[in-house]
């Protein structure tokens, strides 16, 4: 399994690192990487752009290795679009209070721009009946439970499996 590196044009915060934990680009390169049809997915969210790149996500799954997005309900839209067989988790916050506590903990927004992903966090919220599975983030070791457990369930599922069940009843 890998984790997707997603491109965008907000500045990095601190601690955050070059190809680990976003590739930082300008949004004219962005918008340049966008006309090339090099996003697997893209979309505006808090006023930054932000895309997974596609050879990145091919590459990857050529190669047989499951990849996990970390992306907005815009983007969720648009993979589940390209690849109908991609497996939908919505991560959500125990509470919009809890929410609000923690992005405030982490002290990167100013007022503005946290009454902005608030916001949007009520509106993608109301999106999350529309994944395949809701994740609530209350304890984090509990969430990386679920998602573990999402993960073997899916990687078991018949249409998965079916070949190797043929394969073992024909010889």
């Amino acid at each position: 399994m890998a984790f997707s590196v997603s491109h965008t044009t907000r500045p990095p915060r601190p601690g955050e690192r070059e190809g680990v934990d976003y590739f930082f680009v300008s949004r004219q390169e962005f918008l340049a990487m966008v006309e090339a049809g090099a996003f697997l997915e893209w979309a505006e969210v808090h006023g930054n752009l932000y895309g997974t790149s596609r050879e990145q996500i091919e590459r990857r799954l050529d190669q047989g290795v499951d990849v996990v997005l970390d992306i907005d309900v815009q983007g969720a839209a648009q993979v589940k679009g390209r690849f109908p067989q991609a497996v939908t988790v919505f991560v959500a916050p125990p509470s919009m209070e809890e929410l609000e506590r923690r992005l405030r903990g982490r002290g990167s927004e100013d007022r503005e721009a946290l009454a902005l992903r608030l916001s949007n966090a009520a509106r993608e919220l109301a999106m999350a009946g529309f994944y395949d599975f809701i994740v609530v983030n209350d304890r984090l070791d509990g969430a990386v439970e679920e998602m573990k457990a999402i993960i073997t369930a899916r990687r078991a599922a018949a249409r998965r499996r079916a070949g190797l069940v043929t394969a073992g009843l024909g010889s």
